[in-house]
Parts: C-alpha cells; sequence; structure tokens
C-alpha cells in the first residue's frame, strides 16, 4: 500500500507539475524578494527540484536522496537566490511552501502523507533546504570578503595623495632649511620625516598590489549634510600644492563661494583629491581647473575638473571608471582612482562621465542630486 501512495504521489508531482507551480508562486510571491520577480526568475531551479522528488518517491533509498539532491537543484538554487535579494529566511520559506503546495495535492487527490511517503517528501526538502542555505551562506561571505578588502584597497590607494604631499613638502623643507640656516638637527629631523613617509608609501603600495585584482562592492552608504563647497575644494587645493608645485602644475578653485551642496563630505573630498591628483599627473606644467554650480530646474549640483594634459584615447572614454582599467602607459596606475570617483558619485544618486580628446585635455564632470 505505501508504495502505492508513493507511486501515485510522484506521477501526481509529474501530471500536474504547472498548476503546483503555480499555487506555489502565487504564495511565494508575498516573500518581499520574490514579489518582482518574473515567471522564470521564480520557477529557478524549482521545477528541477520537482522531478528529483518524484524521483525519490519512485526510488526511495536516503542514499539516492543525498547524492540526488547535492548533484542536483538546491545548491545552485541557493546560489541563485542570492543573487535574486532573497535572504535565508526567504529561501527556508519558498521550500517550505512548495512543501505545503504538495501536501495539498495528495490531500486533494485522497492519497494519504502517512509513514514513509510522508517522511520521503520531508527528507528531499529539509535536504534541498540545507544544500540551498549553505551554498547562499557562501556566497554571502564571499560578498563580505569582497566588499572588505575593496574598501581596503580604496582607502589604501587614497592615502597616497596625502603621503605624497607630506614627502613633497618634507623636500622642500629641508632644501629650505639647508640654503638658508645650514640646522644639521632640523635637516636631519625632516630626513627623518621623509625615510618613515617612504616606508608609509611602501606599504600603501603593497596593500595595493595585493588588492588591485578584487571585485568591487556594490554598498557605500553616504552620510549626507548641506555645507558649502568652496571652503572643501580650497582645502584641498591647499593640501595638494606640494604636489601641484612639483609638476608645476596650477591648481586654480572656480566654484562660486556661495554654493551650497548636500552630500558627504568625507566621500566627496576623496572624489575631488582622486580628480585633481590624476589631473596634475597628466597636466605637468599647465593648469587643472576646479569649478562646480548648481541646476536650479532640480536642485542638483554639477561639478567639473578640466585639466590642459595630454587627454585621453576615445577608445578608452568608455573604460576609464572601471576599476583595473589603468593607464597602460603608466606604470604606477591602478586603476582604483576614478573607479573610487565613480562608487562615491553614484552612492550619491548622481552620474559621472569623461569628455576629452587626445591632446586637447580632459574634463571629468558629475552631478550630485539635490536634497529631497
Amino acid at each position: 500500500m505505501t508504495t502505492l501512495v508513493t507511486s501515485k504521489l510522484a506521477e501526481l508531482i509529474r501530471q500536474k507539475r504547472d498548476p503546483l507551480l503555480k499555487r506555489w508562486r502565487d504564495m511565494v510571491r508575498e516573500l518581499p524578494s520574490a514579489a518582482h520577480l518574473d515567471i522564470p526568475t521564480l520557477n529557478d531551479h524549482i521545477p528541477a527540484l520537482l522531478d528529483e522528488l518524484a524521483l525519490a518517491l519512485e526510488q526511495p533509498s536516503v542514499k539516492t536522496i543525498a547524492a540526488t539532491l547535492r548533484e542536483g537543484s538546491p545548491p545552485e538554487h541557493g546560489i541563485q537566490r542570492f543573487e535574486d535579494g532573497f535572504d535565508i529566511t526567504e529561501v527556508v520559506s519558498e521550500y517550505n511552501i512548495l512543501r505545503g503546495c504538495v501536501h495539498d495535492l495528495a490531500q486533494e487527490n485522497d492519497l494519504s502523507l502517512e509513514g514513509r511517503p510522508f517522511h520521503i517528501v520531508n527528507r528531499v526538502l529539509d535536504e534541498a533546504i540545507g544544500l540551498a542555505v549553505k551554498t547562499h551562506a557562501e556566497q554571502r561571505a564571499l560578498e563580505v570578503k569582497k566588499r572588505r578588502e575593496d574598501y581596503l584597497a580604496f582607502v589604501m590607494h587614497d592615502l597616497r595623495n596625502p603621503l605624497n604631499a607630506i614627502s613633497l613638502a618634507a623636500s622642500a623643507l629641508e632644501m629650505d632649511l639647508q640654503e638658508k640656516s645650514g640646522d644639521v638637527e632640523s635637516a636631519q629631523m625632516i630626513k627623518t620625516l621623509h625615510r618613515n613617509v617612504g616606508q608609509l608609501e611602501a606599504l600603501v603600495a603593497k596593500v595595493l598590489e595585493e588588492n588591485t585584482e578584487q571585485d568591487p562592492d556594490e554598498g557605500v552608504k553616504p552620510v549626507k549634510r548641506t555645507f558649502d563647497l568652496w571652503p572643501l575644494v580650497q582645502a584641498i587645493v591647499q593640501d595638494m600644492k606640494p604636489v601641484a608645485i612639483a609638476a608645476e602644475t596650477k591648481l586654480i578653485n572656480l566654484v562660486a563661494d556661495d554654493l551650497v551642496v548636500f552630500s558627504d563630505s568625507s566621500q566627496l573630498r576623496r572624489v575631488f583629491q582622486n580628480l585633481i591628483s590624476n589631473a596634475i599627473t597628466y597636466a605637468p606644467g599647465g593648469e587643472v581647473r576646479i569649478g562646480g554650480r548648481k541646476n536650479e530646474e532640480d536642485g542638483a549640483t554639477e561639478c567639473w575638473v578640466t585639466d590642459t594634459g595630454s587627454g585621453i584615447q576615445a577608445h578608452r572614454l568608455e573604460k576609464v571608471f572601471e576599476k583595473g582599467e589603468g593607464d597602460p602607459n603608466r606604470e604606477d596606475s591602478t586603476g582604483l582612482g576614478l573607479a573610487i570617483v565613480k562608487r562615491f558619485v553614484e552612492a550619491h544618486g548622481g552620474a559621472v562621465q569623461a569628455e576629452s580628446a587626445n591632446g586637447e585635455g580632459t574634463t571629468i564632470r558629475f552631478t550630485l542630486p539635490g536634497r529631497m
């Protein structure tokens, strides 16, 4: 009798698979992460799992069930649901909803799910839940690892700008002390500062080398407030002055002194630092102009950094904001600077673009939405 019930249930699952899936979808759509999914995406590996369940009912072996599921749909389903934005609770819920739908199907067709049929259905779905949750959790752990590595790489990259400025300022002070006062003790202290900065620069370079190949993460959440833009830009110009002097590049702050922005000041500082540093690198002996204006229609702020340098070749314009797309003509180019700019601007809900012609300089322009 038990064998007859399991065989009939297996046959029912195959025959009624489409209405069974529809009933399951209608219920699963109540889950927040499932509401927006189309039918193929929502179904994902569930039709294959129903086939695996039918097979398990026909060939009820604990060993066979476990092996079939490990090599079947649940592990891949867990990965896909992570990409769909499901949390672990939702993954467990959709399998339990399927369990209820199978029980309802049996009841509607006068099949009693007791004894062995009951245990087979539960074992298959419990095993499936465990495998799907395992791969979902593994993907989540990888995401967290990548996020930390990417954050570290970004921070190390941005440390290079102030370290470079400190190093150049120390060199200038050392030369000035030697020429004016001959103060050997002070000159020695400057050399010690210079040496320690060099060690920090080497450490930063090592961390960057080890993290450049990591994939970028998606989650940079700005903490916004209202503040004047001109003082922020002017402070960066002052900080970058030693680098600009060494490159004989003139920095010009064209931001209006009454321009107010709604932004994360720390992230915006890093955006401008990267853009100005890049502009100095490509415009030795030239000019770098920093500007900004308010769009009165939507309240957005448009900012830009323009240099008189060598420009960007047309075929590279679309790729310059991608992580790892450094300048092939520069050994020290990591491809992180503009990726950081893009990440922070888009985290604000804005957009960034590059305008350039080979040999005619470059303008990097970005927008920051106004306060809602």
